[in-house]
């Protein structure tokens, strides 16, 4: 990996591994769980709350960020790091997901995707190089680069060798372009619901050397267990000292079975999103605060947990604070599913470590997700 970047597997169980990612601005206990900032800032929770909490490293949207405010001023403010005040690593997605998601005026092609800007409107061409310069001038510790993606649910095997081989292309323009010695570049798996597909994808981008890579076109609707056959189809290929990655996933239960089979990180917005429509994950299951069963209810939200909503209110108040449409409710419930997350991965992690009692542990870790992925009897 590049100077001041490394990565350690420091002991395993089957194929679910414990490691370790040094990076320029921090170390990152892997696996690990990155809270979304989409804009730069996880709504409603400041840097030294997300320290608290758990967080070790943030995923920023590069899209939303070159549309506003952009990358010339956050260079110019300290970048990332700088301008928002979380001074531990940051990840950057490429942009691409965004791009393409844009829907009528979208054109894609070779050279990279065309589209209107949606706070301006004016016309936008995202490369392969541009996504690069742009993810270089905001200054994360990484980068991704700009992929093409076909859900692994829709289009078919044409469609996804299509894709596949432009993303390699792109992946090669990508590492070209690439010239900043502090920020280290992963690459993307592409090849939708095709395991052939996906083992080229994998060997692929392998060669071209990257400091880490990602899985890309799933957790978009595909069935949960054939996802995880396409990641372990894949993980084989890619270079064991390399850190995985599984992007936009996912419910507890999702991220527990892609530790199974070697995944390190991940990045996901369910636990904010639905954290801010009063839905929240528990030890004892999912629970939709907004409910009527919890207008009376003295207890704390999570018994097992130690956040600050826990810790000082009962799922009564908290209830009554989205009846009532106050911030406070869906803030409290952000702080709650954040540390739901991390303390789910800070239980793996700590069961992987623990050798002779390691499977025993990632049972119970394993199980406690299952539960709060499905609602409260």
């Amino acid at each position: 990996m590049r100077d001041g970047f490394e990565f350690e597997v420091l002991s395993s169980v089957g194929t679910a591994r414990r490691g370790r990612l040094t990076t320029p601005h921090g170390v990152i206990q892997t696996p690990a769980f990155m809270a979304v900032a989409t804009y730069g800032a996880v709504r409603g929770v400041g840097p030294g709350e997300l320290a608290s909490l758990g967080s070790q490293i943030l995923l920023a949207n590069t899209f939303h960020l070159h549309e506003r405010p952009g990358e010339s001023l956050i260079r110019e403010l300290g970048g990332l790091h700088g301008f928002t005040g979380w001074h531990g690593p940051w990840l950057t997605d490429s942009g691409g997901f965004q791009a393409l998601s844009l829907g009528t005026g979208v054109k894609l092609d070779e050279e990279g995707v065309a589209f209107a800007s949606p706070v301006d409107g004016r016309r936008r061409l995202l490369t392969p190089e541009r996504a690069i310069e742009i993810q270089e001038a905001l200054g994360p510790d990484i980068a991704l680069v700009l992929d093409q993606l076909v859900p692994a649910d829709a289009a078919g095997e044409a469609a996804w060798g299509d894709a596949m081989e432009r993303t390699l292309r792109w992946a090669e323009r990508s590492v070209r372009q690439h010239a900043r010695p502090d920020q280290a570049l992963f690459g993307i798996v592409q090849g939708g619901a095709s395991p052939a597909l996906r083992r080229a994808s994998a060997t692929g981008t392998a060669e071209l050397g990257f400091d880490g890579y990602a899985h890309g076109g799933l957790g978009l609707g595909e069935d949960p267990a054939r996802r995880v056959e396409l990641v372990a189809e894949s993980q084989a290929f890619l270079p064991a000292g390399a850190p995985r990655y599984l992007m936009g996933l996912g419910r507890p239960c999702d991220l527990l079975e892609a530790i199974a089979v070697g995944v390190d990180l991940f990045d996901c917005v369910v636990p904010t999103r639905h954290a801010r429509h009063g839905v929240v994950y528990t030890s004892l299951g999912r629970r939709t605060l907004r409910n009527a069963r919890y207008r009376d209810d003295d207890a704390p939200l999570d018994p097992a947990c130690d956040c600050p909503a826990c810790a000082v209110h009962s799922r009564a108040y908290l209830r009554h604070l989205f009846a009532a449409g106050d911030m406070l409710g869906p803030r409290l419930a952000t702080l709650h599913n954040l540390r739901f997350y991390f303390q789910l991965l800070e239980d793996t992690r700590a069961a992987i470590a623990d050798g002779s009692e390691a499977a025993e542990g990632l049972e119970s870790v394993w199980e406690r997700a299952r539960r709060a992925s499905e609602p409260v009897e």
